[in-house]
């Protein structure tokens, strides 16, 4: 993955051969609670989706890389709980007693945001076979990140049939948005985007107020 400060990414991963990914509600909260930790230190949430087996997040990335110290004391200064509906709060379920990161101590130490993702999957994957008595990989080997606002002749895979319209660039971000809200409406989970608890769309209503996006900066590119 290649990120580049400033810029709109959609990134997105899905089970080893689509296998599931989460197995039950706890899973989900668990799942946010890594994206809390490993993301916020490096880029705003626009916009996310966790699906039964596969997840996308809409992000503005600020830092490419972050001191290893900071990012532990931004990660305990970012009070943006994930509250879902039916009052829940971030699980700590599954256990996951494991040392998430090899990197040696140190000030001068900088973790990549693409080695962050690396380790929020390794993390919860760990967990995950742990819960369910597996083993091997839960995710595909490589997490995708495409550009949205990049100018280049690139189509994102979000665009359904190759479809060319004037400035792609700002009008890429508006579709990657309401793409990665619909996706359980896709799959025929839900009839309305906001009906599905498992993604910001409830977010953007009055129906949840939850705190992992950042909605200011989000008006900014989209209409909600």
């Amino acid at each position: 993955m290649q990120f580049e400060k400033g810029h709109l990414y959609h990134i997105y991963n899905q089970g080893n051969n689509r296998q599931k990914i989460f197995f039950e509600r706890e899973n989900y909260l668990f799942f946010l609670n890594k994206i809390r930790t490993s993301i916020l230190p490096y880029a705003d949430i626009l916009a996310w989706c966790l699906m039964p087996n596969h997840f996308h997040l809409m992000v503005l990335v600020n830092e490419v890389e972050v001191y290893k110290n900071e990012g532990k004391s931004r990660d305990a200064t970012l009070s943006r709980g994930v509250t879902l509906s039916r009052g829940a709060t971030l699980s700590r379920t599954p256990t996951d007693s494991t040392p998430t990161d090899s990197t040696p101590t140190g000030s001068e130490k900088t973790i990549s945001l693409n080695h962050s993702i690396g380790i929020m999957l390794a993390s919860y994957t760990r967990a995950i076979n742990k819960q369910q008595e597996l083993s091997g990989s839960l995710f595909r080997s490589k997490t995708k990140a495409e550009c949205i606002d990049c100018l280049n002749k690139i189509t994102p895979s979000f665009m359904e049939n190759k479809i060319i319209i004037n400035n792609a660039e700002k009008q890429y971000p508006q579709i990657c948005f309401d793409y990665i809200h619909n996706n359980p409406v896709k799959a025929k989970m839900v009839i309305d985007a906001t009906d599905y608890e498992f993604s910001s769309a409830q977010d953007y209503t009055d129906i949840r107020n939850g705190r992992l996006i950042n909605k200011v900066i989000a008006k900014k590119y989209v209409d909600y």
